[in-house]
Formats: structure tokens, C-alpha cells, sequence
């Protein structure tokens, strides 16, 4: 049933016409009563009030809703939307106007959101960089200069700086590589080469390589027990490899002295395998699991910067797992340790 808050103009123009059309009519028949002219004084002030009704309605405010609509859509109007102010426009309700910009107003409130929440990553991602870029062009410098002025001469201080220079170095390119590579993900330009492999293999391939570093902090690394059996899952095995790589070097990094860092693998369906890299280090804070793959992301960032990396490893790894269609999932109890789980698709026939 129509109220008095959803009638469009036509139904507005309509009624107010017949209410004032049926009281004229009626002082008419009472100074001539009969009923044709009753009819006849009625139909036409009817239709005049409704005209003017309906005229002014449009004129004056249906104008005025049309600029409203013309700046929300911020274009001048085609053919078709011409159509559409003057046909389908003046059906509307008040009401549904109202909507219309209400939607509108929150659209945009949402997007002025984003745009705050980019402006203030983008910040941080700049000083961020800065920081890591300052602190080893800032050590070579001091190395240099040092050996500018003198200790180039003392044979073992020139080594122990060359030493630290080549470290900072290599610290720059890794930096470099790192911001490339992501760049690259990030842009889609990365092809993936997916094939069929063991999974399990090539976790051990990666734990044979970080075998020294794990060995310094007494960190045990193997396959969790009942996963040894082999699981091929259809992927880029480099890629994936570099996963691998990322997060058992920042379990290792993070990881607590004579603690256990293990892979496990497991078929979730016949067509995904599940694979964790867990540890039994220091562990993440709730508040920082939903950023903990951002670029230069640190929970710690004193901390994090003493054990070295360039603060890209999660990010590449949760770009090349989206690249695959999954994604990273985080679960981790600070001094309990953390696990990092990903989905892969299963053998392809």
C-alpha cells in the first residue's frame, strides 16, 4: 500500500489534484445540481491541477535531483542516460532517491577509507625503505672513509673493513634482488612453470641447504613423523622452493637455541596437499599475524633487523602463493613458536 513517504511525483501530482479537484466540483454542483457538470468541472480542474502539479514538480525539483545525480556519476550524460532522467528518473520516489544518494555518499566514504589506509602504508613502506636502505650505505661509508684516512695502511683493520663493506654489500644487493623479484610478483609479470614433484624432496633439498646456519643455533631440522610417505603436488617447483627457503630461514632466525624446526605435508582432499613449516621459537603476537606479510613488516624491529634480512621474505612468499591461487595461513602463541601453512594442488594426471 502507498504512504505518503514512497508516492513518485505522478502519484503525488494525481492525488493532490483529485483532493483539490473534488471539493471545486462539489461547491459547483451545489450552486448547479447536476451531475454532468459536477463531472465535467471536476475532470477538467483535475487535470489542469494535475499538470501544474506535476509541471512544477519536475520543474523545480526533479531539476534539482537531476544535477544531484549528473555529480554523483561525475560525467556528462550520454543518450542513454538522458533517457534515463527524463523517463525512468521522475518514477522514482523521494524515497528511493534518498537511497540512491545514501549508497553513493557510503561508496564514497569507503573509498576515501582505502585511499587514508594506502596513503598510511604507503608512508610507512617509504620510511621503512629508507631504514633499510640507510643502515648499510651508511656502515659502508663509515668503512670507507675510515680507510680514506689512515687504516688502509694497518693491514688487519683494511681486511676486518673490507670485510664488513663486502657484508653491507652484499646486504644492498640482496635488498635490490628482493625488491625486484617482488616487484615483478606484485606486477603479474611472473610466469609459473608448475610441473609434478615430491614435496617432501624438495623440503629436504631445502633443509640440506640451510643445514650450517640451523647447525649454528642448535636447531634441529626434519620431517614431521607420519608425513615421510611421498605426496607429488603440481606446482613451480622453484618458486615453491624459494618458499620453502623463506620460511625455514625465518624459522630458523626466530627460532629458540636447541629447538626443532619441522616440515609436515598432508593430502586434504584429492586435489590439495596442506604444507606447514612449524617451530618452537619466540612466536608472533596476535596483533601482528594479519600484517606479518606486509613489506618490511617487523614485530620487533630491533630485533629483527640484529638477525638480518630485508624484511621482504614473508611478502615474496604470500605473492608466489597467490600466484599458485591459495594463500598463507599463520598460526602462532608467542613463546610456543608458529606454524606457516599453505595449500598446493595435488598431482596432475
Amino acid at each position: 500500500m502507498l504512504t505518503k513517504k514512497n508516492f513518485s511525483p505522478r502519484q503525488l501530482a494525481g492525488f493532490t489534484a483529485f483532493f483539490i479537484a473534488l471539493p471545486v466540483a462539489a461547491g459547483i454542483f451545489l450552486l448547479k445540481p447536476l451531475w454532468w457538470v459536477f463531472a465535467a468541472a471536476f475532470a477538467m480542474v483535475m487535470a489542469g491541477s494535475y499538470a501544474l502539479i506535476l509541471y512544477t514538480l519536475q520543474r523545480f525539483i526533479y531539476r534539482k535531483i537531476k544535477l544531484i545525480y549528473k555529480f554523483i556519476y561525475q560525467t556528462k550524460a550520454s543518450k542513454r542516460e538522458e533517457f534515463y532522467y527524463k523517463s525512468l528518473l521522475p518514477q522514482k520516489s523521494i524515497d528511493e532517491v534518498s537511497e540512491d544518494v545514501e549508497k553513493w555518499a557510503e561508496q564514497k566514504k569507503k573509498e576515501i577509507e582505502v585511499l587514508k589506509a594506502n596513503e598510511a602504508y604507503r608512508k610507512e613502506f617509504l620510511q621503512n625503505l629508507s631504514h633499510e636502505l640507510k643502515t648499510p650505505i651508511f656502515a659502508i661509508q663509515g668503512y670507507v672513509e675510515t680507510l680514506l684516512t689512515g687504516a688502509a695502511e694497518n693491514t688487519e683493520v683494511s681486511t676486518k673493513f673490507l670485510n664488513n663493506t663486502s657484508k653491507n654489500v652484499s646486504r644492498l644487493v640482496n635488498l635490490l634482488n628482493d625488491l625486484d623479484e617482488i616487484t615483478r610478483l606484485e606486477s603479474g609479470e611472473q610466469i609459473l612453470y608448475k610441473e609434478n614433484f615430491v614435496i617432501q624432496d624438495l623440503v629436504r633439498e631445502v633443509f640440506d641447504s640451510l643445514f650450517l646456519l640451523a647447525t649454528k643455533r642448535e636447531i634441529k631440522l626434519g620431517l614431521k613423523k607420519g608425513c615421510e610417505a611421498p605426496i607429488v603436488v603440481f606446482a613451480d617447483k622453484e618458486k615453491i622452493r624459494q618458499v620453502l627457503i623463506n620460511l625455514t630461514d625465518n624459522a630458523i632466525k626466530y627460532g629458540k637455541t636447541h629447538g626443532n624446526v619441522t616440515a609436515s605435508a598432508y593430502i586434504t582432499d584429492e586435489r590439495h596437499v596442506l604444507v606447514e613449516i612449524s617451530d618452537d621459537g619466540i612466536g608472533i603476537a596476535e596483533e601482528h599475524i594479519p600484517r606479518i606479510s606486509e613489506r618490511f613488516y617487523r614485530t620487533d624491529a630491533a630485533r629483527s633487523r640484529k638477525v638480518g634480512g630485508s624484511g621482504l621474505g614473508l611478502a615474496i612468499c604470500k605473492h608466489i602463493i597467490e600466484a599458485h591461487g591459495q594463500s598463507i595461513h599463520i598460526r602462532s602463541k608467542p613463546d610456543v613458536g608458529t606454524s606457516f601453512g599453505f595449500i598446493l594442488n595435488a598431482k596432475k594426471e
